[in-house]
């Protein structure tokens, strides 16, 4: 089955993704594209992650667009995804398509459909591209000079990146940290960029492997045990790790705990008002920390509260002048940037933070702790039967839980899953996953003990209630 999910359409490899389905939706994004753009010839960019067979995808995705008359830009090697976005944006392209399933376990690829601002496709894009399915016979042809072009996607973009910081500052600063690119696309490329200065970058994880080193190149924590025992140590001042497709960020402090995205977002916002004297509003979708609702208020921001999917964070970008704006899950935009998520330059801002305000991360998080206090988040992931997920919301719906845990419910937020958010401000979400078959219960409260047992709740719940 091919179906279009939060961001992209998502699947394994020995199962629906296959090249026959590629081919599929290639001729359908096809024949979208030359029914929308009409006598004029679209051209589109493609690029690709390092999963087994994307490569493979990509050559079959551009070769199926010139049979049809479509202008093709093709990466040469493996890159970020937001190396297509700035493609696009840079050279005024129609849109893009990334070969990646960005976070998800090695037995996945799939396909993200860029347009020609540089954001994730929105659903009615993806709704009309999936009309088209197997509406017309697959067009194949041999490569002609020229067309597909063949390009490093990767420099250009990366030097647009360094633009956005101040790189030789970050690079005089002495401070030690420790990158996870778990196998991902971002390889080597922050030590590459903040080398010969001060700053020590120490790279693991920064080598092609196809399956992952085992674990889903997800920034969360369960899948950064290597890096956490070396932060036990206390000789890096920080851990940063970037996703598959490098365009979502996780962190680890000195002694080996996870920061959480929305911490990630909350501090690069403090650091663009405080030390970069920027303007402007905040996105954050429902499933965030309160922290970042805390900070804007402090700040004096307004801030706007989506479903999750870095589209709808995207959509407000677009429209209104936002600071910064992001997701639970990593994926974290910035204000004259691209409308788009970028896990190394997440990463770097907060190396820029530090070096800005001659802090290390130890000393800046604990100021937040210390005015904002400190909140343990929780997210759980369960396989979940598809024929309880409509009784389970259902169920929510019908009848919902006036307190949780002896503590008053004050608040229910239905917009992307069941949100029950307490008297205390702590909460509990129910939200079935867009792109992969399981149910995500995520939780935030005040202490670790009590988003734990919110989320234990949420599990012996959602089998019996």
């Amino acid at each position: 089955m091919i179906k279009f999910g939060t961001d992209g359409w998502r699947a394994l490899m020995d199962k629906d993704f296959t090249m026959e389905n590629v081919s599929i939706v290639a001729q359908a994004y096809a024949d979208y594209m030359k029914q929308t753009k009409g006598s004029k010839q679209p051209k589109i960019v493609i690029g690709y992650d390092r999963r087994k067979n994307s490569e493979e995808f990509a050559q079959r995705f551009a070769q199926i667009l010139t049979a049809n008359g479509i202008q093709t830009l093709c990466s040469d090697r493996a890159c970020p995804t937001p190396a297509v976005s700035f493609t696009i944006v840079d050279q005024k392209y129609d849109g893009g398509i990334a070969i990646t399933a960005s976070h998800n376990p090695a037995g996945y690829n799939g396909v993200k459909i860029k347009t020609d601002f540089g954001g994730s496709a929105e659903k009615n894009i993806t709704d009309a591209v999936e009309t088209y399915f197997e509406k017309s016979p697959v067009l194949k042809r041999e490569f002609t000079p020229g067309n597909p072009e063949i390009r490093n996607l990767n420099d250009k973009y990366l030097e647009y990146l360094k633009s956005y910081l101040k790189i030789d500052l970050i690079k005089s600063a002495p401070y030690r940290i420790l990158v996870d690119s778990m196998h991902g696309v971002g390889g080597n490329f922050i030590e590459n960029i903040l080398s010969g200065g001060k700053i020590k970058i120490t790279t693991i994880r920064g080598e092609r492997d196809i399956k992952f080193g085992g674990t889903a190149p997800e920034p969360i924590l369960k899948n950064l045990l290597g890096a956490s025992e070396i932060m036990k140590k206390k000789e890096h001042d920080l851990c940063v790790a970037t996703d598959g497709d490098a365009d979502r960020i996780g962190a680890i402090r000195q002694g080996g705990d996870f920061v959480s995205p929305g911490i990630i977002l909350s501090l690069i916002m403090i650091h663009m008002v405080e030390d970069l004297n920027k303007k402007g509003s905040v996105v954050t979708t429902i499933s965030n920390t309160m922290l970042i609702y805390k900070v804007a208020k402090k700040l004096g921001l307004k801030i706007h509260e989506t479903p999750i999917g870095f589209k709808y964070v995207c959509d407000i970008m677009r429209k209104e002048n936002v600071l910064i704006g992001g997701e639970e899950s990593g994926g974290i935009g910035f204000q004259n940037y691209l409308y788009e998520r970028d896990g190394m330059l997440s990463a770097m801002l907060l190396m820029e933070m530090m070096a800005m305000r001659k802090q290390s991360f130890e000393e800046i998080l604990g100021g937040i702790e210390k005015e904002f206090g400190k909140l343990s988040y929780v997210r759980n992931d369960l396989d979940y039967p598809n024929e309880l997920k409509p009784k389970l919301f259902g169920a929510l719906s019908k009848n919902p839980p006036k307190e949780l845990l002896g503590h008053k419910v004050k608040e229910l937020k239905a917009q992307d899953g069941m949100k029950f958010i307490l008297n205390d401000d702590s909460w509990l979400l129910f939200r079935l996953s867009g792109t992969e078959p399981i149910l995500r219960i995520y939780s935030e409260a005040t202490s670790q003990a009590l988003a734990e047992s919110l989320v234990k709740f949420g599990r012996e719940f959602a089998f019996n209630f």
